[in-house]
């Protein structure tokens, strides 16, 4: 392979409103702290140049390489409810598109390269922390098969940041299938510029959704597109625990990709209401309530679209409101499954609806560890020594009892042998998530002694989810209560 990327950047081909042009800022003394060499392979990246001088030039931004062409790309946004019709990469500055194996296009961006047109004052600058953070989310949420941003490099600036106090910077490589956003779509909305929605969205679809190009109504085919690709990601948030903590449409790539990692969190306990997030104060992205903003924030996507859907506002908000109406349906089908699938079944049918809230309804009255559950669960497939471990879960162990009981009646109406249950369970049920406390842990090392050890070993320990690894048994323990981590913070 080369040793340099091949960029082909799709993106910087259209208007020029569409973004700032925008150089990388000049950094004292860039370090590479990790390289994802799996991923740069699979992006025909050459790994050892990657380690290499001339590559920390190019993943630092010290080094254009030939062929990029560095943007920051324009976004609006809903933010917490209310619109901001510009805002944009204030703290991102994407370098190029380049082709993975496959063909499939893929973003190589810095986050936190500095300073551009959209910064509003800010510094431009990342944080060591908060690129730790989303460097090993990313990468578990890769790791477990849920749609993501990827990692691939993570680089100490050699300078420091001010925000409460004086930390170190650093700079995170980011590779996305693309980073175009709701916001995306509501900047050229907010400026009535029918054309530039126009000409976005037939990007998107050449991009994501080639398919469209070839439905009766390519605009409402995206739209369903986009629609059906977020209920499916925000149901496999909720079969893991995850809360993104900023669900702003800016937050909300229409790729179908998580994006943007501030104050995201797993959960411990089984608690619907929780929230990470400190600037969440009303709990608007609590755990529980992200369909009903997913949905919000796609309705905030079929605005921008009416313009193209149809020339009568009457009929194309007809089509808009029939497209959106999908998405209950479409999310409740995709959760439903997978929680069924959780719980060791293959199938879905009358009164699981009511068996799984009242699953629920027992973890979450009983203080359950939300992880825990299911990984023991599998194990007591039959009655007998391993109902202990469920049972210590719970505050109340008669209620496991109970549970339990009506576990094991439901998997009586799908015969199958235990192991080859306890196989597929234990293959969609993690061992192990990024837990807050062992993040913040990770975070103190490297940000006060400079020591990466406790990073490198939980990205190794994450990296492989679904196995039990017994040298790391701690590390799928929650938090006791003095490691407990109530609040998470965006970094910005």
């Amino acid at each position: 392979m080369p040793p340099g990327p091949i960029f082909d950047n799709s993106y910087a081909r259209l208007p020029d409103r569409f973004f700032a042009r925008i150089a990388p800022a000049p950094f004292a003394a860039p370090r590479l702290i990790k390289l994802n060499t799996a991923l740069a392979e699979d992006l025909q990246l050459d790994p050892e140049w990657l380690a290499g001088a001339e590559g920390l030039g190019f993943l630092s931004g010290q080094v254009i390489a030939p062929g990029s062409d560095s943007i920051a790309m324009a976004y609006a946004g809903h933010q917490f409810g209310n619109f901001v019709p510009q805002l944009g990469d204030g703290r991102a500055v994407m370098l190029g598109e380049v082709l993975d194996r496959t063909g499939r296009r893929f973003d190589i961006q810095l986050k936190g390269g500095g300073r551009t047109p959209f910064s509003r004052g800010g510094d431009g600058r990342a944080a060591l922390g908060p690129v730790l953070r989303e460097y090993i989310v990313s990468e578990f949420m890769a790791a477990i098969g849920v749609p993501t941003t990827r990692a691939l490099a993570a680089v100490a600036t050699g300078e420091p940041v001010y925000r409460e106090t004086m930390l170190p910077g650093a700079v995170l490589v980011r590779v996305a299938s693309s980073h175009i956003r709701v916001g995306t779509f509501q900047f050229f909305a907010a400026r009535q510029d029918t054309d530039g929605v126009r000409a976005l969205a037939d990007h998107v679809i050449a991009r994501h959704y080639p398919e469209a190009a070839q439905a009766e109504q390519p605009y409402r085919a995206l739209l369903e597109a986009v629609i059906a690709a977020q209920a499916s990601l925000v149901a496999r948030w909720l079969l893991v625990g995850f809360i993104h903590g900023v669900m702003n449409t800016d937050n909300m790539a229409v790729s179908g990709e998580t994006i943007d990692y501030g104050p995201c969190a797993f959960m411990d306990t089984y608690d619907p209401a929780t929230v990470f997030s400190s600037i969440d104060r009303m709990g608007r992205y609590a755990y529980a309530n992200q369909p009903n903003i997913a949905l919000w924030n796609l309705t905030r996507l079929a605005e921008t679209l009416l313009p193209l859907l149809h020339p009568q506002e009457d009929e194309a908000i007809a089509i808009a409101q029939e497209a959106l109406s999908a998405f209950g349906p479409q999310f409740t089908q995709a959760h439903r499954a997978g929680v069924m699938a959780k719980f060791g079944l293959a199938s879905t049918g009358e009164g699981d609806a009511e068996f799984a809230n009242a699953m629920f309804e027992d973890l979450s009255g009983n203080q359950v560890d939300f992880t825990l559950f299911f990984r023991r669960l599998s194990a007591a497939i039959d009655p007998g020594v391993a109902d202990e471990p469920v049972r210590s879960l719970f505050v109340d162990p008669t209620a496991a009892d109970a549970l339990l009981a009506r576990w094991r009646e439901r998997l009586a109406r799908e015969p199958e042998e235990a192991n080859s249950r306890r196989a597929r369970m234990d293959g969609i049920n993690p061992a192990f998530i990024p837990r807050n406390h062992r993040i913040e842990a990770v975070i103190a090392a490297a940000t006060d002694n400079e020591d990466f050890a406790p990073f490198e070993e939980l990205l190794a320990v994450l990296s492989r989810p679904f196995e039990d690894q017994p040298d790391h048994a701690d590390y799928a323990q929650p938090p006791l209560e003095h490691e407990r981590v109530l609040a998470t913070f965006c970094g910005t």
